[in-house]
């Protein structure tokens, strides 16, 4: 980390990909001048397929928040006038029926509406994510969101599921539309995957157009506090453990062994915007060691995580079974160094919003807030990191309607500007419960993204080749011709964007442990 660090604020390395970067804008806007028509006719004589009908994977969206507004609130009304009388909540050794809770509330389902459901984003959650965190608890209540958006509760997730089948059934309506979810590992007991697996396979929560992600929140000081962990190596044997057991012994863990199949990779979440108080180097204690009640940094959690990632892929190879790959939540905000772990470790982030401007201005202890580091802060603007995830080409999963009510407002977001440099990037929501209005939230993305930025026909579809070849479907479904109709349409412009990154499907499903720490490419023609 420490060479990456010096060599993103090395001037002349800063000056040559500067340079560089702005060659492939510049490249991309000659082809758009010469070929864009031309580009056009050529995909129209593409027999039967259009952007509407190529596939599209929404690459970040959270499960609990996966279903719009209204969505939400038609299944609870319905839940209220057929399951009534179910117990769905135990308070302090009492056990609640769904009318007794409402009563408790002073509601009956002819109150509820969108506005007093209260679960979408506003201009009060603008940079301040305790306030967007509280925006999934139904009318402010964290008892709804325990009964209806959690897998292990008093019904065991019974609700969540049906919900969640609800919304694959209207992927599989679409028919062209696939989506990762993110499901939540805790790491605070040894069980948490047990009962995960028995809430997936029990309630037959599958869908061909859905594969799952399991997001790992980075809430150690939390558990800490409480005297839930003891350190952080009981937190990592918690999440990895029962994956070895999984792997070794599927016959004494059918379900475990039977959810992994459909589980795609790793996430690390929360608000990256948090300070740091300790800086992850060689004398960091180990995770044994990690006793404190401070969180560990990013970087940290990132590291133990890969670690284990490759040990335990490289056992699940061995045994004939798929691997996992990691994905975390990188660049939405915070420091410097959370870009470089992610460049280091990662096969996708989501959002990468700073790598539009690395700045380590204003950030006491020198680059990203490295205390005592001897480099000198950043430049405001330092564009190596940014060609370095053009160079190894690490898929950037972008939500701007996400961004736009949290970290940056719509108009400012790069996007546009790392698609015609030739970033892997696609298009993704995030969390359409908070963000989006209509039944379609993905679409809804691409078509806000299509007038805002004025994209073409072409740009859409690369985007959303773009989240196919970053998404963890398998080989059978990938090479999909209507996956690759961009290829097919802009084969014959040798300037097009698209046309430099023609290569076969790349293996996925490798583990990380197949790819370097600091990966190189070819540089452009």
């Amino acid at each position: 980390m420490n060479f990456l660090m010096a060599l993103i604020i090395n001037g002349p390395i800063k000056s040559f990909c500067y340079r560089r970067l702005q060659y492939l804008s510049n490249k991309f806007q000659m082809h758009v001048l010469l070929n864009e028509m031309k580009e056009l006719a050529a995909q129209k004589k593409v027999p039967h397929r259009d952007f509407y009908n190529i596939r599209k994977v929404d690459t970040h969206i959270h499960a609990s928040s996966c279903m719009n507004q209204k969505h939400l609130l038609r299944f609870i009304k319905r839940a209220m006038k057929k399951h009534l009388d179910e117990i769905v909540h135990v308070e302090k050794g009492k056990e609640q029926t769904l009318k007794e809770v409402f009563e408790t509330m002073n509601l009956t389902a002819y109150d509820l509406s969108v506005d007093t459901l209260d679960v979408h984003a506003d201009r009060n959650t603008f940079h301040r994510f305790d306030k967007f965190n509280a925006k999934y608890n139904p009318i402010g209540e964290s008892i709804l969101r325990e009964i209806f958006i959690k897998t292990d509760n008093r019904v065991s997730g019974k609700y969540f599921a049906h919900i969640i089948k609800e919304v694959m059934a209207d992927l599989e309506e679409s028919k062209y539309q696939n989506a990762e979810l993110r499901l939540s590992i805790y790491g605070r007991s040894r069980d948490e995957w047990d009962k995960l697996a028995r809430w997936a396979v029990s309630h037959r929560v599958h869908s061909n157009n859905v594969r799952w992600l399991v997001q790992v929140p980075r809430l150690f000081d939390i558990y800490r506090t409480k005297k839930q962990l003891a350190n952080f190596q009981e937190m990592l044997e918690n999440i990895f453990l029962p994956l070895y057991e999984a792997t070794i012994h599927p016959a004494q863990h059918p379900e475990l062994h039977l959810f992994l199949e459909h589980v795609d990779g790793f996430d690390s979440v929360d608000d990256e915007s948090k300070p740091e108080h300790h800086i992850f180097n060689l004398d960091s204690p180990l995770p044994g060691n990690w006793v404190e009640e401070d969180n560990p940094p990013y970087s940290y959690y990132l590291y133990y995580m890969y670690a284990n990632m490759t040990v335990l892929n490289h056992l699940r190879r061995k045994r004939g079974f798929h691997t996992f790959v990691l994905r975390p939540h990188c660049g939405e905000a915070g420091p410097i160094h959370h870009l470089v772990s992610g460049f280091m470790v990662s096969e996708n982030i989501s959002h990468g919003l700073l790598l539009r401007k690395v700045s380590g201005e204003g950030v006491p202890g020198g680059v990203g807030g490295v205390v005592g580091s001897p480099l000198p802060c950043c430049a405001p603007q330092a564009p190596v990191l940014q060609y370095l995830y053009y160079l190894a080409q690490i898929g950037i999963a972008m939500s701007p309607l996400s961004n736009n009510s949290l970290f940056l407002s719509y108009h400012r977001n790069p996007l546009p500007e790392y698609l015609s440099r030739g970033l892997m990037v696609s298009l993704s929501t995030d969390d359409p419960l908070q963000f989006h209005f209509t039944k379609e939230p993905l679409m809804e993305e691409y078509s806000i993204a299509t007038q805002v930025w004025k994209l073409s026909s072409c740009d859409m579809c690369e985007l959303a080749r773009n989240s196919v070849l970053m998404s963890g479907f398998s080989h059978k479904v990938r090479p999909n011709p209507s996956f690759l109709i961009l290829q097919l349409a802009c084969s014959q412009f040798p300037f097009a964007p698209i046309s430099q990154f023609l290569f076969p499907i790349p293996p996925f499903a490798q583990p990380p442990s197949q790819f370097p720490f600091v990966r190189i490419a070819p540089f452009p023609s």
